[in-house]
């Protein structure tokens, strides 16, 4: 081990943040004094060995709550936890020990975990006298993490310790690299005496890694002091430092991890920069997430749905995922997915257009488009692809019509005719792909798989079917506003068939549900004997009894004979009411049935898979899984899907039942986030969730329905029975600002709406005949009427509507 020259290290710029910044009694002020007002979530202390995020658009860092890394994930098989700064992985974490009195104490079990919007803490007490406080963040738009460990003194004398941190370097490539040949080699440290840190590369690849503190070392060395277990090709690099915490007293040590897939110099560059400005990175990234509160900002009765939508926001913007070379967008989900996917996409977008950023939907957007241009040249949609820009699915069937229905929807929010000019083109060449390719019978029907990847399934699916009916109806609205009014024509004929096709072949009334998929007497057969078998192996014995009678039925039927067959109970049956177009009665038989294949948390994926326990069973969903997998899941999307499904037709009060079972799952596990697989399964984070809340919140509950491009938001509010008293601030349409009150006492509602521009219409609804009269600014009105809706078309900043029943 080599000791250090201390005079050569005063003369470093690098340790002159402040004065006396090289004293080893005197530190840096901590971090944390930016977060001591800011919401926090603690952990449970049984699920301290579970995965934590630090999360940031270009790089992240995946460990467990205790503060340890051990090998997590699939896709790149225990890879897939550590710190990435995509395309590539930088390392698979550190490891700290401190030594009192000749004691040397590993750091490998925090005794507490804190969750913030944007940064999170890991606690360590009692040591020797200390505790020791690790607190991390990711700075926006840098390849580096900031560490801190706060050295608390809780004795009346000072204590002197060395302190001993530890880089593990794994400096891989990313899932599918190897299809952009991406090979990955051994890694080699070398000490950088200027920084007094530690530089890690890969052989033969231009990718590195940097570490190191704002403090000179006591020493360093390669030697391994803590058990850390790492399976990759990586090295490793120690620093070592003396520290006196004074009495009563706190000594900070702020880490810095940069990194680069491209040189050197830029890995330096970003160490230095934010080694020097953590402090303003730290305080910048706050103010970043206090706008993120306040966009479409809820206050309503139910305090934890309003903290768990507060939070799904965040988590949101965890995922967003930059990699220049490639583009911007929001990935799936984490660990196991942090690159970007088609209907992921589409979902995630369709609420961040309400809660989020402009140019984040409009970077997204583009980076779909624009890869699966390049992909497919056809208009299809591309389902999956790594952050090094390998496409691994071409596009399922589902993906082209939601990527349409997704460019309606953006540009009703947003109004940009530029923006839909840009993007129709695709929307044609996708929807003539969509039937020309996929439509064997030439029925406005495509056949292949959508959301359900089972194998088999990929006959005409419901999904497919009720995407491809919004699709149309979205692209004729799309047509009409570029002035292509045959085009818009065929589309709208289209759809309308669609619908009816969808009312009719794909309803099986004995089920009272939609149809699964539309196949063949064979493709049945094919699919109930697997759907035995899977019932069988999962010992849902009431499955099986149904899925064998529902055999014996099939059977009996003539040969050439196709229809509509439930075989699974697939979540996907619900589409027809989350898009509004099941006939009413049929939606209601269909919700009922619906609701059978939930559990306290909420949806099945696959409705066979539910037991006789599923009705109250609360256990953790991750118990007697020894391989990934998502039989027997219950997942958010589902739920989020029957939740707007209930509320399209008429029903908050079960809409309100799903969101508090997802709300159930909020910080189950992970404080602050909402699991992927309810309740504790899969990713712990997950962007879809945000669809999920956003859309039966703000467009259903609070019922703002936008237009930007006639200037126009219609408010048709639909607010569960039990919520007399709500508000939400902050929504933005267009170039609009609106904020709502809704306050009900007993027969009379009062409503406040504010909105930035003035000459904005806002047109007030609510059901024919629910409201006796309606005042306006004090002003009694009369109102417009049409078949189900009484209607008011108003205007100005401030508008106070009193409504009464009588």
């Amino acid at each position: 081990m080599k000791k250090i020259s201390k005079m050569l290290l005063l003369a470093s710029p690098l340790f002159c943040l402040l004065n006396n910044c090289t004293n080893k009694e005197n530190s840096l002020p901590s971090l944390q004094t930016l977060v001591q007002n800011t919401e926090n979530i603690a952990g449970k202390a049984q699920n301290l060995p579970t995965p934590m995020v630090t999360a940031g658009n270009r790089l992240y860092m995946i460990g467990h709550q205790d503060g340890q890394f051990p090998d997590l994930g699939w896709h790149v098989i225990g890879e897939m936890g550590g710190i990435w700064n995509h395309p590539i992985k930088l390392m698979d974490g550190f490891s700290a020990a401190v030594e009192i009195n000749q004691q040397k104490i590993c750091l490998t079990k925090a005794d507490a975990f804190i969750n913030f919007p944007f940064a999170n803490k890991h606690i360590y007490k009692n040591i020797e006298g200390l505790q020791i406080d690790r607190f991390q963040f990711v700075p926006d738009n840098k390849e580096a993490l900031v560490v801190e460990y706060a050295f608390i003194n809780k004795t009346n004398s000072p204590i002197k310790l060395q302190f001993e941190w530890t880089g593990h370097s794994d400096l891989r490539p990313v899932w599918l690299g190897e299809r952009t040949n991406m090979i990955d080699d051994n890694d080699e440290a070398t000490w950088q005496e200027a920084s007094q840190s530690w530089l890690a590369k890969d052989k033969k690849n231009n990718w590195f890694v940097q570490f190191g503190a704002n403090l000179p070392t006591f020493n360093h060395h390669q030697d391994k002091t803590c058990e850390f277990v790492s399976k990759g090709k990586g090295s490793h690099g120690s620093l070592v430092y003396e520290i006196n915490v004074p009495a009563n007293g706190q000594f900070n040590l702020p880490f810095t991890i940069a990194g680069s897939y491209q040189s050197a110099d830029l890995a330096k560059n970003t160490f230095e920069d934010v080694q020097k400005n953590a402090f303003s990175y730290l305080e910048s990234k706050k103010k970043r997430y206090e706008n993120i509160e306040k966009s479409a900002s809820v206050h309503i009765p139910d305090k934890d749905l309003e903290q768990a939508f507060r939070w799904v926001k965040y988590n949101t913007d965890w995922l967003i995922r930059e990699v220049p070379e490639i583009g911007r967008g929001i990935s799936a989900g984490l660990p196991d997915y942090p690159w970007w996917f088609g209907a992921d996409g589409d979902y995630t977008l369709n609420g961040f257009v309400i809660t989020g950023d402009r140019k984040t939907t409009y970077d997204f957007v583009d980076l779909l488009n624009t890869v699966s241009e390049k992909e497919n040249g056809n208009g299809r949609i591309i389902h999956e692809i790594s952050t090094n820009g390998a496409v691994f699915n071409k596009g399922n069937l589902n993906e082209m019509p939601q990527f349409v229905s997704m460019i309606a929807e953006i540009y009703q929010w947003t109004g940009e005719k530029a923006f839909l000019q840009k993007y129709f083109p695709t929307v044609k060449k996708g929807l003539n792909w969509l039937l020309a390719e996929n439509d064997k019978d030439k029925n406005l029907l495509p056949d292949g798989f959508g959301m359900m990847e089972i194998h088999g399934m990929s006959s005409e699916m419901i999904d497919v079917a009720v995407y491809t009916q919004k699709a149309f109806a979205d692209a004729s609205y799309m047509a009409e506003e570029l002035g292509e009014k045959e085009l818009a024509k065929t589309y709208k004929n289209n759809a309308e068939i669609l619908k009816n096709k969808i009312n009719t072949d794909f309803w099986v009334a004995e089920s009272e549900s939609y149809a699964d998929f539309i196949g063949t007497k064979e493709d049945a057969l094919h699919l109930i004997d697997a759907a035995i078998i899977r019932a069988d192996t999962l010992k849902k014995k009431w499955a099986v009894e149904e899925l064998k009678l529902a055999k014996i039925n099939v059977m009996k039927l003539p040969k050439n004979t196709k229809k509509g067959f439930v075989m699974h109970h697939n979540w996907v049956v619900n589409t027809p009411m989350e898009t509004g177009i099941a006939d009413p009665e049929k939606a209601k038989l269909a919700l009922k049935t619906a609701n059978k294949f939930t559990n306290p948390f909420g949806v099945f994926v696959t409705g066979i898979d539910r037991d006789e326990s599923a009705g109250n069973d609360e256990s953790s969903s991750i118990l007697n899984r020894k391989v990934f997998s998502y039989t027997g899941a219950v997942m958010t999307l589902p739920t989020g899907v029957l939740t707007i499904g209930e509320n399209n037709y008429g029903n908050p009060d079960s809409a309100l039942d799903y969101l508090k079972r997802m709300t159930k799952t909020f910080s189950y596990v992970l404080p602050g986030s909402i699991y992927e697989v309810s309740p504790d399964y899969g990713m712990v984070v997950q962007a879809w969730n945000l669809y999920s809340f956003a859309v039966p919140i703000i467009k259903q509950f609070f019922g703002v329905r936008p237009n930007a491009p006639q200037k126009t938001v219609r408010i048709q509010p639909q607010m569960p029975t039990n919520w007399n008293t709500a508000s939400v601030e902050q929504i933005t349409v267009g170039n609009n600002m609106l904020s709502m009150n809704y306050e009900k006492t007993g027969e009379i509602l009062k409503l406040n709406i504010n909105q930035s521009q003035s000459e904005w219409k806002i047109v007030l609804s609510f059901p024919k005949g629910k409201f006796a009269s309606w005042k306006v600014n004090g002003l009694k009105v009369e109102t417009k009427s049409n078949d189900f809706f009484d209607f008011v078309e108003l205007e100005g900043k401030k508008i106070e509507i009193e409504l009464q029943t009588k």
